[in-house]
């Protein structure tokens, strides 16, 4: 029978917190009876075999191993590929999963068919949000990375933050955090599987704009909430994965603006990189004229 919702971790190197991540699931799984669902891992080539420990000492979970890291977004269709769940719902395995927030997830779907995709409130391990919805990335959200800009303004709609209005009714927005979204099959059957292109970052804001453009709507459940502990695999490697960031960027910017938007963009990184220039070592000025080049690429091209 399929079942209701396929779980799908994807990890990477950080064992300790998938084994936290998965007793999480378990636990809000006991919770939810009324709910059926599988657990699947899907591991991108850790260099330690200690996630096979972990996985094993959950009962149910099943383990998919990739023979090489092709990034989140490959990680993301290998599981969905092997699972069979109506729903399904992508995990980094630095979430932890709060009371009730699978039921929250899934019920939001019944609010109409055309609801594409649903994403939880993420929290801090102090419980300060980190993360709720967002708008589509423009050309000026980019300055808010590149400029020292006051922190009130950096979670403002003006660098494309969504209120949580009453924090109980579902929102309309874009796109969520990557790090946990649940999505109806039909509409990946659909839209198709993420863009393995990206490798990391902005494959999420892709598919959700892939949603979109076939008519799904995205939601954001605000009483659904899981902690975050942000960022414990791509940490281990800073700096592939700033410019992983960065590249990715420029990769959303060919395929979704306008030529005039291309190369506004291309002119606020070039300024701000220069800036950045100023007191950089070689290393992080190489790193800069790499994101000019992507950017000024992305605006020459059609």
């Amino acid at each position: 029978m399929m079942p209701d919702v396929s779980i799908i971790v994807v990890h990477w190197n950080v064992p300790a917190l998938l084994d936290d991540c998965l007793r999480s699931i378990a636990h809000e799984c006991a919770a939810t009876p009324d709910i059926s669902t599988e657990m699947l891992v899907v591991d991108c080539a850790s260099p330690s075999e200690t996630h096979r420990t972990v996985v094993a000492r959950h009962d149910g979970v099943r383990l998919i191993a990739l023979a090489e890291n092709r990034g989140y977004a490959a990680g993301c269709n290998a599981g969905i590929a092997a699972s069979d769940g109506r729903l399904v719902l992508l995990l980094n395995p630095d979430i932890l999963l709060e009371a009730g927030v699978l039921g929250r997830l899934c019920h939001a779907f019944e609010i109409a068919e055309h609801i594409g995709m649903t994403a939880p409130i993420l929290r801090n391990a102090d419980g300060s949000l980190q993360s709720a919805g967002y708008a589509f990335p423009r050309p000026h959200h980019l300055l808010f990375d590149l400029l020292p800009v006051p922190g009130r303004l950096i979670e403002s709609p003006l660098n494309g933050r969504v209120a949580v209005g009453d924090g109980m009714l579902p929102i309309r927005i874009d796109y969520p955090l990557g790090a946990a979204m649940c999505v109806r099959r039909r509409a990946i059957d659909d839209v198709g599987p993420l863009d393995e292109g990206y490798g990391m970052y902005s494959e999420e804001i892709d598919w959700a704009r892939r949603f979109a453009n076939h008519g799904w709507t995205t939601l954001l459940v605000p009483d659904a909430r899981m902690v975050h502990l942000g960022g414990q695999s791509t940490g281990q490697q800073p700096t592939a994965m700033r410019s992983a960031l960065w590249a990715s960027r420029a990769r959303y910017g060919k395929r979704w603006w306008s030529k005039r938007d291309r190369r506004l963009a291309s002119l606020i990184v070039a300024a701000g990189t220069r800036l950045r220039d100023f007191g950089a070592d070689a290393a992080q000025r190489e790193e800069n004229a790499q994101i000019r080049s992507a950017f000024s690429e992305a605006a020459d091209n059609a």
